[in-house]
């Protein structure tokens, strides 16, 4: 009987610190579409993010996205710009300003009703944004959903 004292003991501990909510806690998932902007290097992104377990669409986020190139880390750091709602559900636009083409990893910080980072890798080339190139190294951090 003791083994299950402590049994409900640590399972009323986790209940009390909440790190049931945590496993069950909402993520975000974003689709990322980047165009190239008709100036060197810029491009218009647009983000579409979702609840990633409920499919409902996250608005009145406050979103932001950095960028770095996980092939040369701490040479290529941008620093974040904001995107704003474009009026669909759950979707948003920045422009994301690169300093050389290749593969980078958009950083998305999102805020509101649901609190998530998700980190998105693309190659950035002339017309736009596809898949990453094979040998560039995964970021570190969260990665995409």
């Amino acid at each position: 009987m003791p083994r299950m004292k402590v049994v409900l003991l640590v399972l009323a501990m986790m209940a009390s610190l909440g790190v049931g909510n945590a496993l069950a806690e909402d993520r975000v998932h974003a689709t990322v579409d980047c165009r190239a902007a008709g100036q060197k290097l810029a491009y218009d992104c647009t983000f579409k993010l979702t609840n990633a377990r409920t499919g409902a669409a996250l608005d009145n986020a406050r979103v932001t996205i950095g960028a770095d190139m996980p092939s040369m880390p701490m040479a290529h750091n941008l620093p974040p710009v904001t995107a704003t709602a474009t009026g669909a559900p759950g979707e948003y636009q920045a422009r994301v300003r690169l300093e050389m083409h290749g593969d980078w990893a958009l950083h998305l910080t999102v805020a509101g009703a649901l609190r998530d980072q998700v980190v998105e890798v693309r190659n950035f080339g002339e017309q736009g944004s596809g898949p990453p190139s094979r040998k560039s190294p995964k970021p570190s951090g969260h990665s995409k959903h």
